[in-house]
């Protein structure tokens, strides 16, 4: 057998310089995959175990190299075949290929793909072939010529042969300690992986303090002196009694969510006509709907140490301002959402009686039917439109799930302090 076909090292520059279709195989079967074949094949009747080692050596070594200091023939021959791919992706794909550890540096793979493909005749870190002696003992020793491909061989010449580059010991040792503190390059998902855990317990403990010292300040009643600086609003400490949220709903005739059907719908998830509704209470003995009417939910949250917390929030709905008069001075503050059919009178007794001016202060839900056509009028108002389907009723639960979850974000976003844990 030929030195060529021993070595899988030189095997595979000779099938990357003659450009020969290089296969693989799992226990002499042909496979498709790198990562699961077991031989690579680099031409007819010439075939190598993957993980057997060639005569790279890996960085830092630099005395009689053992074989686990010897790159492996399938590291070898994914950096020829990833050489065009960019650093991180080619350190990627080698893990995908069961190279985690072991794959030529990014650094390195260059130079061993100019080698194999011939652009250039050496390369330091590949170890010479040792050979048998045929030279009868006391005979002058001979300078030993790096092996080469037989296609770079040359005729034997009169000129002198070139003199090899013996590396001193002490540039050598210097080598081996910088490459020993050389970092690997690291890709983006790598990169992201922290070496200790995270602890926010500090800001978890400060949080803690300010929200009890804000409570203690709202059941004192404790008012701050002339020389202390007014606080912002929106951190002050709200009575229990002023931080239920208000929904403004239209008086017209022909809403289809009005003071008869809003708690069956908002509280329920259940949508029934006007009609329907004014039957059923009639039917109870209610003639007339309440002027306000209380909608209850149940909402769960997220406490302090990490447990689920299920509440029951409380939300009001009127359909009038003189209704809305009866929370207080400060009833506009607590207004979250104004339900509209699209008529503009419905505003003009508002604390803000233009459509872009009001629904920039509260959140706008322009209530229709899902086969409705669209609405010219709205298409300049900041509203959500929430559509009702006039036959199938098993939907309802998702329209006022959405409805309910779009609003905790408008809460969330620009009223905080209505809603309660």
């Amino acid at each position: 057998m030929s030195l060529t076909t021993s070595d899988p090292l030189l095997s595979l520059r000779q099938a990357t310089k003659n450009k020969i279709n290089i296969t693989y195989a799992s226990n002499e079967t042909p496979c498709s995959s790198l990562l699961n074949a077991t031989h690579i094949v680099l031409g007819p009747g010439l075939s190598f175990p993957k993980t057997i080692p060639t005569r790279l050596r890996k960085p830092g070594i630099t005395a009689a190299p053992a074989s686990q200091d010897l790159h492996t023939l399938e590291s070898v021959y994914l950096a020829w075949l990833l050489r065009d791919a960019p650093g991180a992706e080619y350190m990627k794909q080698a893990r995908e290929n069961g190279l985690a550890v072991g794959f030529v540096s990014v650094t390195e793979r260059k130079n061993v793909v100019d080698w194999l493909e011939g652009k250039i005749a050496e390369y330091e870190r590949i170890v010479s072939v040792p050979t048998e002696s045929t030279t009868p003992p006391g005979t002058p020793p001979r300078t030993s010529l790096v092996l080469t491909s037989p296609s770079k061989a040359h005729p034997p010449t009169t000129s002198p042969s070139k003199r090899r580059y013996i590396t001193d010991s002490q540039d050598a040792e210097v080598v081996k300690r910088i490459k020993q503190s050389e970092v690997e390059l690291r890709d983006r998902n790598s990169v992201l992986r922290g070496i200790k855990p995270n602890n926010f317990t500090a800001v978890r403990t400060a949080s803690t303090e300010k929200l009890k010292k804000l409570k203690e300040a709202g059941k004192t009643g404790a008012v701050s002196s002339p020389a202390t600086p007014t606080a912002d609003p929106k951190l002050q400490p709200r009575k229990a009694r002023h931080i239920d949220p208000i929904i403004i709903i239209s008086s017209s005739p022909t809403a289809l969510i009005n003071m008869h059907n809003v708690k069956r719908f908002l509280q329920e998830s259940t949508f029934e006509s006007s009609q329907e509704a004014k039957t059923r209470a009639a039917r109870e003995g209610n003639t007339r709907p309440e002027d306000v009417i209380p909608i209850y939910r149940k909402r769960v949250t997220i406490n302090s140490g990490g447990k689920e917390v299920e509440s029951q929030a409380r939300y009001f709905v009127v359909d009038n301002v003189e209704a809305l008069a009866k929370f207080g001075t400060d009833a506009w503050d607590r207004v979250v959402c104004v339900m509209t059919t699209g008529q503009a009178w419905q505003f003009k007794p508002y604390k803000w009686n233009e459509p872009t001016q009001l629904f920039h202060h509260v959140k706008g839900i322009y209530v229709c039917w899902s086969n409705d056509p669209p609405n010219t009028k709205i298409k300049d108002w900041n509203v959500t439109e929430l559509k009702i389907d006039p036959h199938r009723r098993h939907v309802d639960k998702s329209v006022v799930a959405h409805f309910w979850k779009t609003l905790d974000g408008w809460i969330l976003a620009n009223k905080p302090w209505l809603l309660k844990g």
